[in-house]
């Protein structure tokens, strides 16, 4: 009986771990959707000849400059007009030097078609760990202009497996700090031509190459920077694509871990070269800024955690940001797409242009200013505006918001724009169209009971579609800009979220869609302390400044209570939703913004949101109701209410952005549940932005197939682990029964001992995690750290034991199989030869 139940034990694992398996390897192996824009180009590689080292230049690797343009082009004249700013692009493991050519291209087109216009949106800046504060920042602008084009190289290094071997990354590295020396050597001999030819002269020399690296590349380029031979000052700006800084993703080799031990052991030294008398051959990296760009949570061959710069760039030098919260990407992405992904590449093509400073054609030489175009060009401003940063709100000093830039003075309404005022009542604003009008909102009388919060989404653009103010008293003025300094402009807190697919008409001639917001404004009590009114004012609907109005237009505020909206998605509830789903009933005049709370993170535990329109207000319309039963209730809602938009927020990885979230299953790419993980990582926060005029029936359930993909992914190594531990576990007990003299057990049997527990042992090993779970689920508290990682480590040892009766089993099959093979062919070579014999005695009649 004892042992059928062991075997019964065994069975059961297995039957989990196949389970598990399958379901994850189906999530893995579908086809991913990234919405991803192809990037098109005309490339030419320009080889650029060996000097100088010879050990270096010569050998299998080599150096490009890329050309963009379908025209022929000479070469050598090519080279010697050369005079832009040198970028170096290093690729991965297995990498090629033509991967280049997307950013290249974008940066080309970008040159020539200048920066993109203003959308007068809120920009995030620094943090004040970042040196918000800093001097150099002051009255600091972004380029209205380009001053001078990119010139982008790339080194050959022949697909070579980087991440395989540390002593590949040596030589890779070796090589690339020669290309950075030929590269500026390349520039002082093309520049001393054009002056023996009589050439007017260009602008300044280059002093530095920025490097760009992707995957190993980008940790190539940082390797380059410790080099003792590497010129001083020759590299000042560092841009990674999914490149694992922390440690490699698989330590196939032990040089590699040890490589990876150096390099990020002289980076710290190189950093505290500034604040502390270091040694003289530490290279000192104080002037050097590193930007880590990850693919997020479609990136399954470099996890997020590992692309963090935490523990080797210190805040002041350097960031890491996800692309899923990159300004005009918000999108996750594979980790070879990260390079021809166009939404990305031309967002980093104009992000480096905006380096160059106007007055002398470089890049600028203050580390901080460096550092404040990445943070403007790629962040968000949609964490600071709901707070999920740690850092406090900038644009609040003394319990009341500050004056913020406002509206540019060529954007000006025409005097006759704002028609009568309109005075808001209700708690919700709705503006459907273009009117030019302005709509008055009493904050004292329409915040009171508790409604102190505001929220404003719109599909209008800031300053050429709306305006919004905050006046201390009722304004006499008629003018869209107020002259009163007491009141304060507050468009540009406006921060820019991703829109979904423009609206479509039912049939034609009808009506269409409502249009998804692009811009979301956020009050908090703090932000209209001392000021009586609100004001929304909207242009007229003619062309405003040159620029069309959009085809529908939407703008939805409302005030409401912030706790009204909170919803907390307890672990044994997120649990229960996989077999069950749990529906939450939204009624009209909802909270506009709805903040929902899981306490397992949605890296480990996928969930699949739907939000279904269950009424838009149609009975009181005044339609009569055979015609409102012949409509069907989600499309006649979607003709009144904005989409849905879902802010997903994690510790880790960031922002991620889901639109028109109708039915999503959000997920983030972090790593919870790990001794490593970070405080906050084992929850998850969402804020739902969903129309207050209609009412909608909540759904959440739980992705098992998603979760076991991601339950594959980010335990992969501990999986592993625990096999080879359960291995030794099984070989320790049959080396144990040969020295007592004792039958030696199977791998199998000794495996089914792994899966008990000795019963004195069973209180002091489940007792404090039954314990934790119960004071949990009556406080409604995510899991501990501690209760998380036990709970986990638990499954990856589960998963092990039934990987290892997995392979023990197929083995017996095999071996039995290559038996019963191996039992034919000899007896049916014994019977070939006896009846050879036969015929040869010509005995005939004892043959078959």
């Amino acid at each position: 009986m004892q042992g059928l139940r062991a075997k019964f034990r065994l069975a059961a694992v297995v039957a989990l771990t196949l389970w598990i398996a399958l379901l994850g390897l189906y999530s893995l192996l579908k086809p991913i959707s990234n919405g991803c824009v192809m990037t098109y180009m005309y490339p030419t590689y320009i080889p650029i000849s060996a000097a100088g080292d010879a050990a270096a230049a010569s050998g299998k690797y080599g150096l490009y400059l890329y050309h963009e343009g379908w025209k022929k082009i000479d070469f050598d004249e090519h080279l010697k007009q050369l005079s832009g700013v040198p970028v170096l692009f290093i690729p991965g493991n297995g990498g090629s030097f033509k991967q280049v050519r997307s950013v290249a291209a974008e940066s080309d087109r970008a040159y020539q078609g200048g920066p993109p216009e203003s959308t007068f949106h809120h920009e995030a800046g620094l943090t004040s760990e970042e040196g918000r504060a800093d001097t150099h920042l002051a009255g600091f602008e972004l380029p209205t202009q380009y001053k001078n084009r990119l010139d982008w190289f790339a080194v050959d290094l022949e697909g070579e497996h980087s991440a395989m071997d540390g002593q590949i990354l040596e030589e890779h590295t070796e090589y690339v700090v020669y290309a950075i020396h030929r590269i500026l050597d390349q520039y002082k001999h093309s520049h001393d031509v054009r002056e023996k030819e009589g050439a007017a002269a260009s602008s300044s020399l280059p002093k530095s190459v920025i490097l760009v690296g992707h995957s190993m590349g980008g940790f190539v380029a940082r390797a380059a920077m410790i080099h003792p031979r590497l010129r001083k000052a020759a590299v000042e700006t560092i841009l990674t694509l999914s490149t694992p800084h922390q440690s490699p993703p698989v330590a196939l080799q032990p040089s590699l871990g040890h490589y990876f031990e150096h390099v990020n052991r002289e980076w710290r030294k190189g950093y505290e070269v500034q604040s502390t008398h270091a040694a003289s051959y530490v290279t000192d990296l104080s002037n050097v800024i590193v930007v880590s760009i990850s693919g997020g949570y479609n990136d399954y061959q470099v996890r997020t955690k590992l692309e963090t710069l935490d523990g080797i760039v210190p805040p002041t030098h350097g960031f890491f940001i996800s692309s899923t919260s990159m300004r005009n990407v918000w999108l996750s992405m594979e980790h070879q797409a990260i390079l021809w992904c166009n939404q990305l590449v031309v967002q980093v093509s104009q992000t480096l242009l905006n380096l160059v400073d106007t007055k002398t054609g470089v890049p600028f030489p203050e580390r901080q200013k460096r550092l404040s175009v990445f943070a403007r060009m790629l962040r968000s401003g949609i964490p600071d505006a709901f707070q999920w940063t740690s850092q406090p709100d900038s644009n609040v000093h003394g319990g009341q918001v500050a004056r913020l830039p406002g509206c540019p003075n060529n954007l000006i309404w025409k005097d006759d724009g704002l028609e009568r005022d309109l005075y808001i009542e209700t708690i919700t604003v709705t503006v459907l169209a273009m009117d030019g009008r302005r709509r008055w909102l009493d904050i004292h009388k329409l915040g009171s009971n508790g409604k102190s919060h505001f929220v404003f989404v719109t599909n209008l653009a800031p300053c050429s579609g709306a305006r919004l103010h905050l006046w201390p008293e009722k304004g006499k003025s008629n003018s869209d800009s107020p002259s009163d300094k007491r009141v304060i402009e507050i468009t540009s807190k406006l921060v820019q979220i991703p829109s979904g697919p423009a609206p479509v008409q039912m049939e034609p001639g009808s009506q269409t869609e409502q249009a998804p917001p692009s811009s979301v404004l956020r009050l908090t009590p703090e932000d209209m302390q001392g000021f009586r009114f609100l004001t929304i004012s909207i242009a007229p609907r003619p062309i405003v400044s040159g620029r069309p109005p959009p085809g529908a237009s939407m703008a939805v505020g409302q005030f409401f209570d912030a706790k009204d909206g909170e919803r907390v998605l307890s672990a044994p509830a997120l649990l229960l939703s996989a077999y069950s789903s749990k529906d939450v009933l939204l009624e009209e005049d909802h909270p506009i913004a709805l903040n929902l709370s899981f306490d397992i993170n949605l890296g480990l535990l996928p969930t699949s949101l739907s939000l279904k329109a269950t009424g838009c207000g149609i009975q009181r319309s005044g339609l009569p109701d055979e015609e409102v039963g012949d409509m069907d209730n989600s499309k006649l809602c979607k003709l009144r209410c904005f989409p849905p938009v879902a802010l997903a927020w994690d510790s880790t990885s960031g922002l991620h952005v889901f639109p028109n979230a109708y039915s999503e299953t959000v997920t983030v790419d972090s790593s919870p549940a790990l001794l490593s993980s970070s405080p906050g990582s084992g929850k998850t926060s969402v804020l739902l932005l969903v129309d207050p005029h209609c009412s909608y029936e909540l759904t959440f359930a739980a992705s098992l197939t998603a979760a076991a993909g991601k339950f594959l992914l980010l335990y992969s190594s501990q999986i592993v682990g625990s096999f080879f531990a359960v291995i030794f576990f099984a070989l320790m007990q049959q080396v144990r029964a040969w020295d007592l003299d004792l039958p030696i057990p199977s791998v199998l049997t000794a495996m089914e001992s792994n899966l008990k527990m000795p019963l004195p042992f069973a209180p002091l090993g489940f007792s404090p995690l039954l314990l934790s779970l119960f004071v949990c689920v009556l406080n409604s508290q995510p899991l501990p750290p501690l209760v998380s990682f036990i709970a986990v480590s638990i499954i990856c040892y589960v998963l092990a034991n039934g990987v290892g009766a997995i392979l023990v089993w197929v083995s017996q099959f095999l071996f039995y199989a290559a038996a019963l093979t191996h039992v034919f062919i000899k007896s049916r070579s014994v019977l070939y030869v006896s009846c050879q014999h036969c015929v040869k005695d010509d005995v005939y009649h004892n043959c078959d």
